[in-house]
């Protein structure tokens, strides 16, 4: 599986961005997605996941309500909506997917597979 994000950029606080995730090779719906971010100096923290067979969505506490997790299976593609950014938001992006059916598999530490990240920075 190999996992491409992009959708990076500059924005200033209260503004949107949407990231996205594009999907290749053997990929299955049993397969769980997720976002995860690491700001500099910090360690990568969970974000957002999505179940790739039921859509079913969990979200870290900071970004609930903020953020929108979404699949497009025709596309193999994960999105992030973005809105209301803050500054804490900053941060590297990466998207990450595993073959589980149970979520906090995936929300500890990530799935086995990772993609390049996407840098988000948000300014005053």
């Amino acid at each position: 599986v190999q996992l491409q994000a992009s959708g990076g950029g500059l924005v200033q606080t209260g503004g949107s961005l949407r990231l996205s995730c594009e999907i290749s090779g053997r990929f299955f719906n049993s397969y769980i997605l997720a976002w995860f971010r690491q700001a500099l100096g910090k360690e990568r923290e969970f974000v957002a996941a999505i179940k790739w067979n039921t859509d079913t969505t969990y979200y870290a506490d900071s970004v609930k309500g903020r953020f929108t997790i979404s699949r497009d299976n025709a596309k193999n593609t994960m999105y992030l909506q973005m809105n209301s950014l803050k500054l804490d938001d900053t941060a590297v992006y990466f998207c990450t997917a595993k073959q589980t059916l149970r979520p906090e598999a995936i929300m500890r530490t990530g799935g086995h597979y990772w993609g390049k990240g996407t840098l988000v920075t948000v300014s005053s």
